[in-house]
């Protein structure tokens, strides 16, 4: 798998790729997610391909003190084949080159299978209550 920054010409792949994994939700449009995160130099997304094909995605980003992973995703198929191991590895190189002492992500807690491949690459779980508040009115 060849590890890449986004390409316009990837968007339908990624998008597809996202559904395919369930990590859509109506009130994120993932079109709209990849526009707003290629607009800003402190975000990115990465895709991970096999002869030519979007296998693997990423987006990452940061705050100016933190990095966050979000849209993690592997062909169903190729799971458990270190590619999402690898996914977070180049993510996490791009928030070190640009001095991001942290990272964190944030999973729903009924998902298991997610937090069990977190925890083996070494993640912990931070207790945090989180309060957030919809701007665009959905």
């Amino acid at each position: 798998m060849q590890i890449r920054p986004f390409a316009e010409a990837d968007r339908s792949a990624v998008i597809a790729l996202w559904q395919a994994c369930g990590l859509t939700r109506p009130w994120n449009d993932p079109d709209t997610d990849i526009s707003f995160c290629i607009s800003r130099p402190e975000s990115t997304i990465l895709v991970g391909a096999r002869d030519g094909k979007v296998i693997a995605s990423i987006m990452t980003g940061h705050d100016g003190h933190r990095g966050w992973l979000y849209y993690l995703a592997v062909e169903p198929a190729l799971q458990k084949g270190g590619h999402g191991r690898a996914m977070v590895a180049a993510a996490e190189s791009w928030l070190q080159q640009r001095g991001v002492p942290k990272v964190m992500l944030m999973v729903r807690p009924e998902n298991d299978k997610v937090r069990a491949f977190y925890e083996a690459l070494g993640y912990e779980e931070e207790p945090r209550v989180i309060f957030a508040r919809r701007l665009d009115g959905k």
